[in-house]
């Protein structure tokens, strides 16, 4: 897709090269424009990539997630706040009260006690890969590992994971409209059919314990809102990991002095994993937002109605937040306020899942396969095209021997 912009720099966005490597033009764009409107077949988007512009537009009211901002007024009221009641695209009260009954399944120690589970699943997914030839890294390790989790954890059935994940990839990376309603109907009506079976065969799963959540005044999720809130946990819950992992692992195979100081030093991995998330985001842009009114950012003016997209991968390397931005270094000491899972109250329910999922992924790869090595030179390897997530298509690597 690409872009066109109206400045007078004009930087090679979301397009060509830009995909490989989009980070010279983002270190570019916080100089020069750390605002910038794009042209887009739908109309003005305006992207934001300094650090601190992108931490306070997160928690700034007047970027809101109802896109009935983009409409006259006169046409507002008579229009529905958003196309699926999904928490991720709402404002408060209503983004609270979904929030409220989800939450409690996602706590920091509920998180903690999956993680011998999650060790399990890396061991069983790392005794099946090869020791001789080629293998496809984000296929056969990346994609699995987060897929199964996630699985477990909603009440899934695992042999469906191939189907709802290319269902997946077809709604976040740059396809047609049609394919995305397509895979959105798909995808809707497999959870509506698996919802309905948990509420005559509950289990102990998160849909069964989501299909029965109340409150003290009784509130409960409709039918409606049960879909929305599984498919965003279905796709939100295994994407962002699958590439968290990717990127991770190919950040240590092109700098095999910090893939050697992580094996020489195992106790790294909590470091490591929140550099990888910092220095090439799996979350490369905050789902749109929309202006109820101007807002003035690093001194350029966002006109009330615009679409506002938070450019996470941008301001990840910014200087002015951490220092030597550009280095890889998994023993950096991270700086306090990094925005990878997003800030304030959309920040990301299963931040501490992903967390724990990298950390046991790539800590047990790059110990049980020392000498794991690119298959091919890293110019090759492609990354998918798509707005919201970075990551890559695949990964080819020679794995060798088992310790």
């Amino acid at each position: 897709m690409a872009l066109t912009t109206t400045g007078t720099e004009q930087h090679a966005l979301f397009d060509g090269a830009f995909w490989t490597d989009p980070y010279p033009a983002y270190a570019e764009l916080r100089e020069e424009e750390p605002v910038r409107r794009l042209d887009l077949p739908d109309g003005v988007m305006w992207l934001i990539s300094r650090h601190d512009d992108v931490r306070e537009a997160f928690v700034d009211p007047r970027l809101s997630k109802d896109w009935r901002w983009t409409l006259p007024e006169d046409q507002r009221a008579a229009m529905p706040a958003a196309p699926t009641p999904m928490m991720i695209l709402m404002d408060p009260p209503d983004h609270t009260r979904l929030r409220k009954l989800v939450s409690r399944a996602f706590t920091v120690r509920r998180m903690a006690e999956l993680r011998p589970r999650v060790q399990e699943i890396a061991d069983e997914l790392l005794a099946d890969l090869p020791e001789d030839g080629t293998v496809d890294l984000m296929r056969a390790y990346a994609f699995q590992l987060p897929v199964q989790v996630i699985c477990e954890l909603l009440g899934v059935p695992a042999e469906d994971r191939d189907e709802f994940g290319a269902w997946s990839s077809v709604l976040v990376d740059d396809s047609p409209d049609q394919a995305k309603m397509e895979s959105m109907g798909k995808l809707s009506g497999y959870l509506a059919e698996l919802i309905e079976r948990k509420r005559t065969e509950p289990d102990d799963a998160l849909l069964s314990s989501l299909t029965q959540v109340s409150e003290d005044d009784g509130d409960r999720l409709s039918s409606e809102e049960l879909v929305a809130m599984a498919t965003l946990l279905l796709i939100a819950g295994h994407e962002t990991t699958v590439n968290l992992i990717g990127n991770g692992v190919l950040a240590l195979l092109t700098h095999p002095d910090e893939l050697a100081r992580l094996q020489a030093d195992p106790d790294l991995i909590d470091s490591a994993v929140e550099e990888f998330l910092r220095w090439d985001s799996p979350v490369a842009n905050a789902p749109i937002r929309f202006a109820s009114e101007d807002v003035v950012y690093s001194g350029t003016t966002i006109p009330a109605g615009s679409m506002v997209m938070l450019g996470l991968a941008a301001a990840n390397r910014d200087e002015s937040w951490a220092a030597d931005a550009a280095a890889l270094d998994i023993g950096r000491e991270a700086p306090t306020g990094g925005v990878f899972f997003g800030h304030g109250l959309h920040f990301c329910l299963g931040a501490q899942l992903a967390r724990n999922e990298g950390r046991v992924a790539i800590g047990s790869l790059v110990a049980t396969r020392p000498d794991i090595a690119l298959a091919v030179d890293p110019t090759e390897l492609t990354h998918r095209r798509s707005t919201l997530v970075r990551g890559l298509t695949s990964m080819p690597v020679t794995l060798g021997r088992r310790v």
